[in-house]
C-alpha cells in the first residue's frame, strides 16, 4: 500500500480540490493481489487503490474505453518468427502503468486515507478510460522513438533500423520483445525505463499464464498453458481427478464413445 501511494506521488496522479456544486464523487477502495509464477509460488503481494469507474456516467467523465491487448494470432505468429529466426526474446513489466494516461475529463474522486496533495492530474486505475488514457501514453512515447504501430493490431509494434529489426507486443502491462539484435534490444529497453517505471523480466519463460520452452538449436519454441488448465481445475474442484480408462471401467473419459467416426452431414450448417 505504501509503494501504491508513493507510485501516485511520483506520478502527480491528483489535485485536492473542493467539490463543485451539484458534482458526483466517484469512490474508491483498495484492491489486494497476489502475483504467482508457473509453478504457483508466491513472487510478491500487490496494491490497487482503484477508483469505482461503475458510478462514472458515459459523456459526463468518460468517453472511448478499450484495453491494450495484442490479439492471440498476433501473439503466436511473433512467436513463430522469434522461432524460425532464433531471435532475441525479452520481458518486460510496466509498473503502474494506469497511472501514466493523461486524463482529460474532470473526475472528482474521494480522497483516501492518508492521501496528500497532488500538483496534477492523471490516469488513475478503476476508471473506465484509464486502459485508453494508457494505450495512447504508450503510443505516443513508443512513436517518438521510431517504432511504427502494426495496422491490423494496434498493440504489435515493430521498428528496422541498419538491417535489424525489434517486434514489441503490448498486452496492457506486458511487454513482449523480440529482436535480432541484442544491442536493439538493449537500447529499446533503457528507453523504456526512462519514461516508464519498467521491471525487466529478462528472457521470456512465462508469458500472459503461458510457459515457453525454447531449444534454439532446433528452432523450437513450446507454449504449455499448464499453469492456467490447473487453475480452472482447483476453481471447479477437478484438480484431484483422474482420467478413466475405457479397458478398466464403463465410465468414458470423454462425452462421446472411443471410436465414433462423424460425417460432413453432422457439422454445423450456419
Amino acid at each position: 500500500m505504501e509503494d501504491e501511494r508513493r507510485s501516485m506521488s511520483s506520478n502527480k496522479v491528483w489535485d485536492l480540490e473542493e467539490i463543485p456544486k451539484g458534482a458526483k464523487t466517484v469512490g474508491c477502495k483498495w484492491v489486494y493481489k497476489t502475483k504467482r509464477d508457473s509453478k504457483g509460488n508466491i513472487e510478491r503481494y500487490k496494491a490497487r487503490l482503484v477508483a469505482k469507474g461503475f458510478t462514472q456516467r458515459e459523456g459526463i467523465n468518460y468517453t472511448e474505453t478499450f484495453s491494450p491487448v495484442s490479439a492471440n494470432d498476433s501473439f503466436r505468429i511473433i512467436m513463430a518468427l522469434v522461432a524460425h529466426y532464433d531471435v532475441e526474446l525479452h520481458q518486460m513489466d510496466v509498473k503502474t502503468e494506469f497511472l501514466n494516461g493523461d486524463l482529460y475529463e474532470n473526475v472528482f474522486m474521494a480522497q483516501p486515507k492518508g492521501s496528500v496533495v497532488k500538483k496534477k492530474k492523471k490516469s488513475i486505475y478503476g476508471l473506465k478510460q484509464a486502459s485508453r488514457q494508457w494505450y495512447l501514453k504508450f503510443d505516443e512515447t513508443i512513436r517518438s522513438f521510431g517504432f511504427k504501430e502494426n495496422v491490423e493490431d494496434n498493440c504489435i509494434y515493430a521498428k528496422f533500423k541498419n538491417g535489424k529489426f525489434i517486434f514489441l507486443v503490448l498486452y496492457v502491462d506486458d511487454i513482449l520483445l523480440a529482436s535480432s539484435d541484442m544491442n536493439l534490444l538493449l537500447e529499446t529497453k533503457r528507453f523504456l525505463s526512462s519514461n516508464f517505471d519498467m521491471k525487466d523480466l529478462r528472457e521470456a519463460s512465462y508469458v500472459l499464464g503461458i510457459e515457453m520452452h525454447r531449444d534454439g538449436k532446433k528452432g523450437v519454441l513450446g507454449l504449455s498453458q499448464k499453469a492456467y488448465i490447473e487453475n480452472i481445475l482447483k476453481r471447479y474442484s477437478m484438480h484431484k481427478c483422474k482420467r478413466c480408462s475405457m479397458h478398466k471401467c464403463k465410465a468414458s473419459p470423454v462425452p462421446i464413445v472411443q471410436g465414433d467416426v462423424f460425417g460432413n452431414f453432422q457439422c454445423p450448417k450456419n
